[in-house]
């Protein structure tokens, strides 16, 4: 049971993860080496892999020889050996990495240590981007790692161009953010370029790469404004309300008409004149109620007159800033940033 045990424990370590991982091992040593490894026959399995390593060999069949030799070494523990292995693994695939979960805790400690002593960019990442060139904000995203102190210079370069993003000491994750500008403040040139980051310390340099594609394209200007959101024209007129002023001047003169007939009826015009005085009177009342019930002519609304002329400057004021940013616009160029893969990295 303890051997089934330890069986399963060799099966999950040996099991790569990463680059390696997406190919199949070719060479006949190699394969002899990975399977006394499996059935945890250590010693044969080592001579196995290090003649491997005399033979002609691919390099992720190289890789997958000094990372068997690692484990080996793990499982022997023999540390100091697993490292040196394990150095020569991330030499060979700086992308490597090990599964936490299927991976003995000395093998896993071997291989951060053997990542502290070499040299190495990992994890190189171009974000995809897309902005408006030459405007403030508007980056590409890039980020990478190097396994020791160095001096890390990162470039873009491509045809002619040839351009310096960063230069400085780092350890650790580096994060970066490019304006994708040339030194004139114009966007760069749409084309294939490729982000090359070399770390240097010493005699000892390494570098990775992430081919990138540029793209231009045009701006989209901004429409006029036929108005404000949130106001509206008014209207400018108004209808006044309807008055009794005109029934009751008609009152008014229909009465002082009956009232001066009668007075005139005492005297020589008798009866005739005042039954005539009382018609005049009744047409004289109809009219005032007929100009009454009369709807009244439309007047101009000062107010609403002087509201619509402020807010057709405010939108003839936006309009001319509108056509001064379309003009901007027009000479600018919408800027795409789209990485493409990875031939590999480089030493």
């Amino acid at each position: 049971m303890r051997c089934v045990a330890w069986l399963l424990v060799a099966l999950a370590v040996a099991v790569p993860r990463g680059p390696v991982a997406a190919q199949t091992v070719q060479n006949a040593t190699l394969r002899r080496a990975q399977q006394a490894y499996e059935n945890l026959e250590y010693r044969q399995g080592l001579g196995l892999a290090q003649a491997a390593l005399r033979e002609r060999l691919s390099g992720f069949e190289r890789a997958r020889a000094y990372e068997l030799l690692g484990f080996t070494f793990s499982a022997m523990d023999s540390i100091l050996k697993a490292v040196d292995a394990f150095k020569q693994v991330v030499l060979l695939e700086p992308e490597r990495e090990l599964d936490p979960n299927r991976t003995s805790p000395k093998a896993l400690s071997a291989f951060q240590v053997a990542l502290t002593q070499v040299l190495v960019v990992r994890q190189l990442r171009v974000d995809s981007s897309e902005f408006v060139g030459g405007q403030g904000g508007g980056a590409v995203g890039m980020r990478y790692t190097v396994t020791q102190p160095a001096r890390v210079v990162t470039r873009v370069v491509g045809g002619q161009t040839a351009l310096k993003i960063d230069s400085t000491v780092a350890n650790g994750q580096v994060n970066l953010r490019w304006p994708a500008r040339l030194p004139s403040g114009d966007p760069v040139p749409s084309g294939t370029y490729t982000v090359v980051v070399e770390a240097t310390v010493g005699q000892n340099s390494f570098s990775a790469s992430q081919p990138i594609r540029i793209a231009h394209g045009a701006v989209d200007t901004l429409p006029h404004l036929t108005s404000l959101p949130g106001y509206e024209y008014l209207p400018e007129t108004e209808v006044p309300p309807k008055s009794s002023r005109p029934m009751g001047l008609a009152l008014v003169y229909a009465g002082v008409a009956l009232a001066g007939t009668a007075a005139l009826s005492e005297g020589d015009l008798g009866s005739t004149s005042l039954r005539e005085a009382g018609v005049i009177g009744t047409g004289v009342v109809l009219a005032g109620f007929i100009m009454t019930l009369k709807k009244p002519a439309p007047q101009p609304a000062r107010g609403n007159i002087l509201y619509n002329q402020l807010l057709r400057e405010q939108i003839a004021r936006r309009n001319a800033e509108i056509s001064q940013d379309n003009v901007r616009r027009r000479q600018q160029v919408q800027v795409t940033v789209v990485p493409l893969p990875k031939s590999g990295a480089g030493r």
